[in-house]
């Protein structure tokens, strides 16, 4: 079992930046591949980024591209999401996730693929 506790969220302006993370105990979080997803308000959980177990440039929505980056530090077992030139409709709970697996094989993974999951921390960008 993995446990996962996000922070970072929180109110910004428009085409501010916030940095979430995620940090895990539990298991060895090298051994996961990681991912955030969100949830804006009245809608599903969608996929924002994942990341293999190694790191690299990870995968991205394309609502996302060139403005979050994906990244992890397996020797202080964190996830962590950049995101910058934040606009309103970025406004959701942001949540972390682990696969069982070391390596993401889908590029657009959904939520099912995902077993252990944060409580997650909520995003405002206001206009």
């Amino acid at each position: 079992q993995v446990q996962l506790v996000e922070s970072g969220g929180g109110l910004v302006q428009a085409g501010g930046s916030l940095r979430l993370s995620c940090t895990a105990s539990g298991r060895t979080f090298s051994n996961y591949a990681m991912g955030w997803f969100r949830q804006p308000p009245g809608k599903e959980r969608e996929f924002v980024a994942a990341i293999s177990w190694y790191g690299g440039s990870g995968y991205y929505a394309d609502f996302v591209k060139g403005r979050f980056t994906i990244s992890r530090d397996n020797a202080k077992s964190t996830l962590y999401l950049q995101m910058n030139s934040l606009k309103p409709e970025d406004t959701a709970v942001y949540y972390c996730a682990g696969q069982g697996a070391r390596y993401i094989e889908n590029t657009r993974p959904s939520p099912h693929e995902f077993a252990y999951w944060g409580q997650g921390t909520q995003v405002t960008v206001s206009s």
